[in-house]
């Protein structure tokens, strides 16, 4: 098995909602329409084995020092095996490149997070165009159980 990572293509975008869609139902993460997608296609960084999709993330740019982790998505069969942790790997190291200095998520899975050197802090902590640009559109807003984590690069 030989995993690939790279920049997101707008043919990949098909492919990403269908890997996605399980995870969009069970309200794990939120729906992005093709739009939304396209718009931030450069904010991706997709797994793949050979040919085939097998996970994505993406470095969502909030201020010059803070930017997001987000839509981070693994398949099933590959969950474990080190992909997840890549994916955020590569994020972290181009949130780098451009000075970023702190990255935060919103997660249900924080012991992931934290094995990455990430550390739960208060939502109240988030910005402000966080919760009106996407939790908003969640199914579970305002009663929200995702825990907010932080990394200082």
């Amino acid at each position: 098995m030989e995993i690939i990572y790279k920049k997101a293509k707008l043919s990949d975008i098909k492919a990403m909602q269908v890997l996605v869609t399980p995870e969009v139902e069970s309200g794990k993460i939120l729906f992005r329409s093709q739009g939304d997608i396209a718009t931030n296609i450069r904010s991706y960084i997709l797994a793949f084995d050979n040919t085939q999709l097998i996970g994505f993330g993406a470095l969502h740019i909030y201020s010059p020092i803070l930017a997001e982790v987000r839509s981070l998505i693994v398949k099933d069969s590959y969950r474990g095996k080190g992909v997840g942790k890549n994916i955020v790997k590569h994020i972290k190291q181009e949130a780098k490149d451009l000075g970023i200095k702190q990255i935060f998520t919103l997660t249900y899975e924080k012991y992931f997070f934290e094995s990455l050197d990430f550390i739960e802090i208060p939502k109240s902590d988030l910005p402000e165009q966080k919760i009106w640009a996407d939790c908003i559109k969640c199914k579970h807003f305002p009663i929200c159980d995702e825990i907010a984590l932080i990394i200082q690069l």
